[in-house]
């Protein structure tokens, strides 16, 4: 069977959710847990898309170079370094464990 009918229904899915958005009271949304709650979970999932992107190889737990330069962007976010900085932190970490040979 084909792959197509799967990636459209997923589509068809994606679309419908967010036209269901539209349909949500605005006292809802004007309600400050909301807002709090909305925030709180764009963290989490952006949090669990880094972990897995840093530590998942296909379907294998690999520890690698990007765990190193996940370690000093993180340590540099904890130094309050502006974000340009925590980016260029993590890249050269990166680059000088595989230079190190770390794969």
């Amino acid at each position: 069977m084909s792959l197509w009918p799967w990636v459209l229904l997923a589509a068809l899915l994606a679309y419908a959710t967010k036209l269901l958005g539209y349909l949500v009271p605005g006292r809802w949304l004007a309600n400050p847990r909301m807002s709090h709650l909305a925030g709180t979970l764009t963290i989490g999932l952006l949090a669990s898309l880094t972990v897995v992107n840093a530590a998942a190889s296909g379907t294998a737990v690999v520890l690698d170079a990007r765990i190193g330069a996940l370690v000093a962007a993180a340590t540099a976010l904890l130094l309050r370094a502006p974000f340009l900085v925590v980016v260029l932190v993590g890249a050269l970490a990166a680059a000088g464990l595989r230079l190190l040979g770390v794969p």
